[in-house]
Formats: C-alpha cells, sequence, structure tokens
C-alpha cells in the first residue's frame, strides 16, 4: 500500500466516527448474525440427524424445528437491521461532510488562486462525496465480516473436525489475498474515472457558463463535439473499472467453489469409507453441519467481493476531493455548534501607497492611493465609469488583489480570518446575484437564520414591500435566476434588504440607488444613512445627491484617489 492510500485509508477511518451509533450497529447486526448462523446451522443439522439416524419422530422434533424458524427470523430482522444502519449512517456521514466542504469552500478568498472551478467543485461536493456511499452503507460492515466470521467459523470447526477445519483457515485468506492483486490494477482505473468524471463536470459547467460567447465565435457546435468526445472516453473508463470488479468477484467465486467442494469431496470419501482420517466415524449430524457451514464460511468474502468496488470508489473520491478542495477537514461542525455573532463595531480603514492592476497585470487602475476612513465615518467615492470604483471596493473586500498596504481595524487584510472578515464586512455591487428563490428567501441570504419578521423589516427599509404587498404571494414570490421578473430597480432594492439584515462594521456599496427616480432614491438614502449610524460606510457612486450626504468624498481620476469637496445638496449630475 502506497503512502497516499494510507492516507485515503486514514481519512476515510476519520470519517466513520461521524456515523454516530448508526456504524456500530451496522457492524455489531450481522457478527451477532453470523453467532446465530452457527446455533441454527448445528440445529439444523441435529434435526435430520436425529430424524435420519435415529428414526425420531416429528412431534418429539418440533420444539428444535420452532427454534431453528426463530433464529432465522431474529437473523433475517438483524439483517435488514445492519443495512438499514449502514444506509443511515452513510446518509449521516455524507451530510456532515457536504457541509464541511461547502464551508471550508467558502472559507477560502472568492477570487484565491487555488479556488477550483465551480464545476469541479459541484462535482466534488456532490457526486464525489456521494461515491462514499456504498463504502459506510456496504463495504465497511463487509470488511468486518470478512475479517471475523470466516476465521471464526473455522476456529468452532476445527475441534469437531481437523481436516475441514484446517482446509477453511487455509484457503479463506487465500481469497482476500488474490483480491487485492486484482484490487491494485481496480484502484488505479478508479481513480482515473474519478478524475475524468470531475473534469468533465467542471468542463460541462464552464462552456454551459460561456455558451453564448462560443456562439458568437462559432465555436459551439466544435466545443459540443469535444463534450461528446470526453463523455464517450468517461464511458471507455467506467468499462475498464467493471471489468476489473467482475474479475475480481470471478477470482473470489472460483475460490469459493474449490473450498465447498473439497469439503463436500471429503465428506462424501469419509462416507462411502475411502477416506480414514477421523479415529471415531464420521456422524450424519456433522457430516450435514460441515456441508451446509462450507458455503457460509466463503458468503462473507463473496459480499466483500461484491462491495470491493466500492472501497476503490471511496479512495479515488477523496483523492479527487482533495485535490480540488485540499485536505479534509479533521472535524465537522454541525451548523448549531456556530457560536451567534457579536455586536460589529466600525471598522477603520486605513490604505497607503496602494495600487491595484488589472488580473493580467498590463495596466494600473489605482497607483499609490492613500485613504483613510476612520471608524463610523461614512465617505464617497465619486468618478467616472470606469475609472475604479468598483474595483477599489472589492480590493477593500479582499476580492481582488493589490499592492501596498492595506488595514482594517489596524490588522493587515491579508491577515484577516475568511469568516471573520466576511461577518464584519458586506458589499452590495452593482449587479448583486439574484437566485432562482423567494423573495424573502433571497433577502435572507445575508442571514439565513433572520426571523420572517427581520425579513419584512429589511424589506421595508430597503423600499421593497411597495412592489412586493403588490404581488399576490407578497415576499413569497418566486424569482427567477438573475433576477428574471424584476426590473432593474427592484432587484437592487431586494439585494439592498441584505444589507438591513447584517450586522457588519464596514459597509461597502457601489451605486446602491441605481435605477431608482429622485424621490425613492432619497427615501432608501434616509434609511441606509440611519442604519449605518455607528458603522463604517464607503460608497461608490455617480450621484452627487448621494455624495452629498456622506460626510467626506474622494474623487478617482487618472489612476489617483483625490481628496474632493462634498457636493452641494440637491445635486444629481453625473459625478
Amino acid at each position: 500500500m502506497t503512502t497516499k492510500d494510507r492516507l485515503h485509508a486514514k481519512a476515510l477511518s476519520a470519517l466513520t466516527h461521524h456515523g454516530g451509533p448508526w456504524i456500530g450497529l451496522t457492524i455489531a447486526a450481522p457478527l451477532t448474525g453470523g453467532v446465530l448462523l452457527i446455533c441454527q446451522t448445528w440445529l439444523f443439522a441435529d434435526i435430520l440427524g436425529q430424524a435420519i439416524e435415529h428414526n425420531r419422530p416429528l412431534a418429539a422434533l418440533a420444539p428444535a424445528i420452532g427454534l431453528v424458524l426463530a433464529l432465522l427470523i431474529i437473523r433475517a430482522t438483524l439483517g435488514a437491521l445492519g443495512e438499514r444502519a449502514g444506509v443511515s449512517a452513510a446518509e449521516a456521514i455524507k451530510l456532515q461532510l457536504r457541509q464541511a466542504l461547502f464551508a471550508q469552500l467558502l472559507a477560502r478568498p472568492p477570487r484565491a488562486a487555488d479556488q477550483p472551478a465551480s464545476g469541479s467543485a459541484a462535482s466534488v461536493i456532490i457526486d464525489q462525496t456521494e461515491a462514499l456511499d456504498g463504502y459506510f452503507a456496504r463495504y465497511l460492515p463487509a470488511m468486518i465480516q470478512a475479517s471475523v466470521l470466516p476465521l471464526a467459523f473455522g476456529a468452532v470447526i476445527l475441534p469437531l473436525d481437523w481436516l475441514a477445519g484446517l482446509l477453511f483457515l487455509v484457503t479463506a485468506p487465500l481469497i482476500p489475498l488474490f483480491m487485492a492483486l486484482v484490487g491494485w490494477g481496480a484502484q488505479i482505473a478508479t481513480t482515473r474515472q474519478a478524475r475524468a468524471l470531475s473534469q468533465l463536470n467542471g468542463r460541462f459547467a464552464d462552456r454551459l457558463r460561456g455558451l453564448l460567447t462560443l456562439k458568437l465565435f462559432g465555436r459551439a457546435e466544435a466545443e459540443t463535439a469535444s463534450i461528446v468526445a470526453a463523455s464517450d472516453e468517461l464511458r471507455r473508463r467506467t468499462l475498464r473499472v467493471l471489468r476489473i470488479a467482475f474479475l475480481s468477484s470471478a477470482v473470489l467465486e472460483f475460490f469459493a467453489a474449490l473450498g465447498v467442494a473439497g469439503i463436500a469431496l471429503y465428506v462424501g470419501l469419509t462416507y462411502i469409507g475411502y477416506l480414514q482420517l477421523r479415529p471415531e466415524p464420521l456422524s450424519l449430524q456433522l457430516g450435514l453441519f460441515l456441508l451446509l457451514m462450507a458455503p457460509e464460511v466463503y458468503n462473507p468474502l463473496r459480499q466483500l467481493a461484491a462491495c470491493y468496488h466500492d472501497r476503490s470508489s471511496a479512495k479515488a473520491a477523496i483523492g479527487e476531493i482533495e485535490a480540488q478542495l485540499g485536505v479534509l477537514p479533521t472535524t465537522i461542525a454541525r451548523p448549531s455548534d456556530a457560536p451567534p455573532l457579536p455586536y460589529i463595531a466600525a471598522i477603520a480603514v486605513a490604505l497607503s501607497d496602494f495600487t491595484i492592476r488589472t488580473p493580467d497585470r498590463s495596466r494600473a487602475i489605482l497607483v499609490n492611493a492613500a485613504l483613510h476612513v476612520a471608524a463610523g465615518e461614512h465617505v464617497a467615492i465619486l468618478g467616472p465609469s470606469g475609472s475604479g470604483k468598483s474595483t477599489l471596493l472589492e480590493t477593500i473586500a479582499r476580492l481582488r488583489p493589490h499592492e501596498g498596504s492595506a488595514h482594517l481595524d489596524h490588522i493587515e487584510l491579508a491577515e484577516w480570518a475568511e469568516s471573520d472578515l466576511r461577518g464584519r464586512v458586506t458589499l452590495l455591487s452593482q449587479k448583486p446575484r439574484i437566485i432562482h428563490a423567494s423573495m424573502a428567501d433571497n433577502i435572507a441570504l445575508a442571514r439565513p437564520g433572520a426571523t420572517p419578521a427581520e425579513i419584512v423589516r429589511a424589506a421595508e427599509l430597503a423600499h421593497v414591500l411597495p412592489f412586493a404587498d403588490a404581488l399576490p404571494d407578497g415576499l413569497d414570490t418566486m424569482l427567477g435566476e438573475d433576477g428574471v421578473g424584476l426590473s432593474g430597480g427592484q432587484a437592487q432594492r431586494v439585494a439592498l434588504a441584505r444589507i438591513f439584515l447584517r450586522d457588519a462594521g464596514l459597509i461597502l456599496l457601489d451605486e446602491p440607488t441605481a435605477h431608482l427616480d429622485g424621490e425613492l432614491e432619497q427615501a432608501v438614502l434616509n434609511n441606509l444613512l440611519r442604519y449605518a449610524q455607528g458603522r463604517t460606510l464607503i460608497v461608490a457612486t455617480h450621484s452627487l445627491a448621494v455624495a452629498a450626504h456622506l460626510g467626506k468624498a474622494y474623487r478617482i481620476a487618472g489612476g489617483r484617489l483625490l481628496a474632493t469637496p462634498v457636493p452641494a445638496a440637491g445635486k444629481r449630475s453625473a459625478a
């Protein structure tokens, strides 16, 4: 086993305890059933021996027959209970792992260099995590059974018949050995198949997102052909994995059949007198017991072979998860474990020798800028379109790289923990994200635990209620993706309502009153300013009327950030 395989096995083992009591029941049920199987088989062989050898009447055997039926029902119940427990354990582990991976993904800076493509991340969290289901629901209990029951059965049989017991103890370990030899090839093929699936999902999602661009450049048909070719290659990889899995099962069945045939041959030759390896004659009861137990000795190994592919899939899934999202989290916190957010104080902003460049670093958007905003101060950023106002706000929110010094509350911007930064800083962009959900759910994205009354209050402050109440379902009205069904101003106000649900210490707003007429702009602005009392507020805007209500103003011109007088109240011309 390679170091990587050991690490993956360790990661799977670490996830096991998140299955709770279901994991214990998944393992205990079949082991208990194995003990009862020995008792049931011995009783059944005794019943046949008493009836055939000693001509016992049926009435005398009725209690033993009833006990055999009772044991059969109990074993069936334990089997069903073990399967149900395995499914429940796997679902619990997958749910908590998905929550942890999603939280780990959100904890990264949104534009980090190692951020995976959205399609690949979705594939990992959904598909690769789902691939762990078979490992915990089927393979883990089958592996425990295969490790314990064949040896236990052999140990029980050995004092009764040394040759049969020795045959079981020798042949049973050989089967996992040959399975492992075949399994190495299966693991390699499964890992390649998991990687190909993740890449195909990411590629498909990226092409779907850029479908309009591909059509404009005449590349839609070529990309469709490449997706078809990649899908066909994935199909071929999947068939290779299945071919190896079937080979593994064939190897096990071959050796299991040899073991059962060996016991049958030994018992038959002993009864007809060709073999005399026992000091006393072989009774009918013992012979039947050996024949009945022979398939059961190898049955746990058969189950392991049937589930062996689940192990390969799980290890490949763990490898793909770590390749895309990093090392698995060592602890999985439940949502209820998260502490409540404390009161958020205003945050001071200090930028010096601050430079922002385009993503390809070919052009500087802002050069050697200096900006000092005291805690609780309200500042306007003015400038023509394309001057860099939006980029500046995104950089302060650590969504873009920068050069120079940037401090929030006297802490270097890069040193802020992602969760703390997102909890204390909120940004409203010019094109806020509206998802396919109800209006209330879109507002509640700012704070999922918000009460209905708090959501209504936020909608009221953002002046969402006037147009929401005119709809049949009010705030429960379903919205289309990207705000389909709303005007630009309405979508902006729905996103603005999220600000009133947050308890942020630094509020960054990019054209918060865009698409609003003068009267509505004034009403929304008044609510914003009242809410922002005691908080730091930085607003990028074209509107001089908006800037006139703020305490300080800066203008971006020629790549420089310059202090400028606050415009006189009442002006609405573009900056």
